[in-house]
């Protein structure tokens, strides 16, 4: 089956030195690898979607955005459907922002301006007022706190053996102390690798894999009780403490904010 790809606007130049992009994307969606000369950032606001940056995988879930610097090469799989938004930044608004790609946490004010901006379907501030929101969106970027992937990977044997079996079985519970028995490695050096190379424990990262997963299947439409029970939750409403915790929103709310977009 043909990959289904999505159009990627041909600009010779920006069109602002801000301009935002509000799209929406269906499932299995690709860009094509493409540069350009300025910075984008990158925004699911329903979904999670993929990026390849210069050979590096990204994901984008809510709550975080992709940044992606000048010139980098860059393409995007949408495994479901999307609520995407972006902006292009010219060059001089790039300057002190990252050089290269990370994931940057959105603010709450960061997500009123895309929202509202999308939903007025402003592309390029003219009057006013919303040229200082497009003024504050990049000073809220500047100060937006960087990590370098949202679910990063391991380079050690051991530790990304862990990491493979966390993605096949994401309902998993098993302790630290029983991972590294089971990679034959002691508790206190796999808990050394997964901050020197994960910048976070195991605990953090798995439940950041089950919160990506929680929102495919959520997607998919599965039931609350379905998917807290194959993300090893013992109860519903432990799965949903977790979800509104990372998402800002409990899971039915989401899946009908998805629904009406």
């Amino acid at each position: 089956m043909s990959r289904q790809y999505l159009q990627v606007p041909d600009f010779a130049e920006l069109p602002a030195a801000v301009y935002f992009r509000h799209d929406e994307f269906g499932a299995d969606t690709h860009s094509a690898p493409h540069s350009h000369a300025w910075g984008q950032l990158n925004y699911v606001a329903h979904g999670v979607m993929q990026l390849e940056i210069a050979g590096r995988r990204f994901l984008s879930p809510p709550q975080y955005a992709v940044w992606i610097p000048p010139n980098a090469l860059h393409s995007c799989y949408n495994r479901y459907a999307v609520v995407y938004r972006s902006v292009y930044l010219a060059l001089p608004h790039c300057v002190g922002l990252p050089e290269q790609a990370c994931t940057l946490m959105i603010s709450p004010i960061l997500k009123a301006i895309l929202a509202d901006f999308a939903e007025r379907d402003v592309k390029v501030p003219v009057d006013d007022a919303d040229l200082r929101l497009a003024q504050v969106l990049v000073d809220q970027l500047a100060l937006a706190r960087c990590e370098v992937r949202y679910l990063p990977f391991a380079e050690t044997p051991a530790l990304a053996a862990v990491l493979d079996g966390l993605q096949a079985e994401p309902g998993d519970n098993r302790s630290l102390a029983e991972w590294a028995r089971q990679v034959h490695a002691t508790e206190r050096t796999l808990a050394r690798h997964c901050q020197r190379e994960l910048g976070m424990s195991l605990g953090e990262w798995r439940q950041r894999l089950r919160f990506l997963r929680a929102i495919e299947a959520l997607e998919a439409g599965r039931t609350i009780q379905q998917i807290a029970f194959d993300l090893g939750y013992s109860t519903a409403s432990a799965f949903i403490a977790m979800f509104q915790r990372l998402a800002g929103t409990t899971p039915e709310q989401y899946r009908r904010g998805f629904q009406r977009g």
